[in-house]
């Protein structure tokens, strides 16, 4: 894959922005109930993110949306801490390093909104995921934050920024 860049999401991609993230949920068998698939805003990502200190980001690859990632507050949570938000790739874009990049742009944002910390919840079975987190400097917690609604993910993870 060569012709991809990241960039700031607009309104006409919400559905091809749904539909990855629903694609990526069925491909995984990824949890429908308690998970991010749930979340009443999926199909207005655009609108979702255009609130205050969120931002979110998109590959595109030839016109096609290839993987997705947002920050965003951390749902009653600490003001200080923001949440890496449904960062989905297509199976064609993973190991390409574009996961890699596509952190760095959110936690990048993130320090430009004055959030301290980051947080992110994942999946057990999600490996690679986690070992991206991991190398970019998260580390692994006991228990959840906030209250994102995403019961179903089980595995919490925070960064200093």
């Amino acid at each position: 894959m060569v012709n991809w860049q990241i960039r700031a999401i607009k309104k006409e991609d919400n559905q091809a922005v749904a539909s990855l993230i629903r694609s990526v949920f069925d491909e995984m068998e990824i949890p429908k109930v308690g998970t991010a698939y749930e979340d009443p805003y999926l199909d207005l990502m655009f609108e979702e993110y255009s609130k205050p200190k969120s931002a979110y980001f998109v590959v595109e690859n030839d016109g096609e949306i290839v993987g997705c990632a947002g920050i965003a507050p951390l749902e009653n949570g600490d003001p200080e801490i923001c949440e890496l938000q449904k960062m989905y790739f297509l199976p064609k874009t993973r190991g390409l390093g574009i996961g890699t990049e596509m952190m760095e742009k959110c936690l990048e944002q993130a320090r430009i909104f004055g959030f301290k910390k980051c947080y992110i919840e994942t999946m057990p079975f999600m490996h690679a995921a986690q070992k991206l987190y991991k190398k970019s400097g998260f580390e692994y917690l006991d228990a959840p934050m906030g209250c994102t609604g995403h019961n179903s993910c089980p595995v919490w993870m925070l960064k200093v920024l």
